[in-house]
């Protein structure tokens, strides 16, 4: 029987397999076009691409409320259904500006709840932390963030920059991600929320059948997601198992 969502927010971390989810569920057609919306630092693209006014600044009632309108307008498909990508450092970015849009003083989930309406909560982890945190550490200090299926650059920098092997920010991103991880887990167990759960590892094998999982949880049809091709290419390579194992190699205990 199809569930009566008619939004969903994936609750990730950085390089846990969320841009390729948003692709594919984009690319399905039925399931909202999902991203960072609330990312403090894409905050002034997203006004620009969907030609939200900001002269009077993006901290203000008004451009909070003319902002959640085009968000919603370009972030759901024909059939009626919402898609929103939040990591869990831009969790507090999203309540500010939601309590300013709608006003009064509520829980965040209620404030998704009130803009979204029903929603469905996907949690997205990944198992290895370290694998995790290597190809977070290349994506920052290159520049580049993602490949297409064919190859070519989706997003950041053309020519990226030469990275070297930084043990102790190595360190310092697992202890992030663990805690984000963590503070997640707190997040659903709080609010009594039971997330449709997917681990990086699993899905990466499949996409289609996670695909195939959410649509499924959202009442659409889920044999569209074998009609759905992947949209991002994998970047790990022989360097990021290399430091992998380095760092792991390292930190055990002599």
């Amino acid at each position: 029987m199809s569930q009566p969502f008619s939004a969903y927010v994936i609750c990730g971390t950085p390089r846990s397999g969320s841009t390729l989810l948003c692709e594919m569920l984009a690319a399905s057609g039925v399931a909202g076009r999902p991203h960072s919306f609330y990312r403090q630092q894409s905050i002034t693209h997203w006004a620009d691409r969907w030609g939200v006014d900001y002269a009077g600044g993006v901290d203000t009632r008004d451009f909070d409320q003319r902002y959640l309108t085009a968000m919603l307008r370009e972030g759901t498909t024909r059939t009626g259904v919402f898609g929103i990508r939040i990591m869990w450092g831009s969790v507090a970015e999203a309540s500010m500006r939601l309590e300013r849009a709608q006003g009064g003083n509520t829980d965040v989930a209620e404030r998704f709840a009130q803009a979204f309406g029903p929603t469905l909560y996907i949690h997205l982890t990944r198992n290895n932390k370290v694998a995790q945190a290597v190809s977070l550490l290349r994506a920052e200090r290159s520049g580049l963030w993602h490949l297409s299926a064919d190859g070519s650059v989706l997003e950041g920098a053309d020519k990226p920059e030469a990275v070297a092997y930084d043990a102790d920010r190595l360190a310092a991103i697992v202890a992030e991600l663990e805690s984000d991880d963590a503070a997640w887990e707190g997040f659903f167990a709080e609010r009594q929320i039971k997330p449709l759960r997917l681990v990086y590892e699993t899905m990466t094998a499949d996409p289609q059948n996670a695909l195939a999982s959410i649509l499924s949880a959202l009442g659409r049809d889920p044999a569209i997601a074998s009609t759905v091709p992947v949209k991002t290419a994998k970047m790990g390579d022989a360097t990021n198992t290399e430091w992998a194992e380095r760092f792991e190699r390292e930190r055990r205990p002599a």
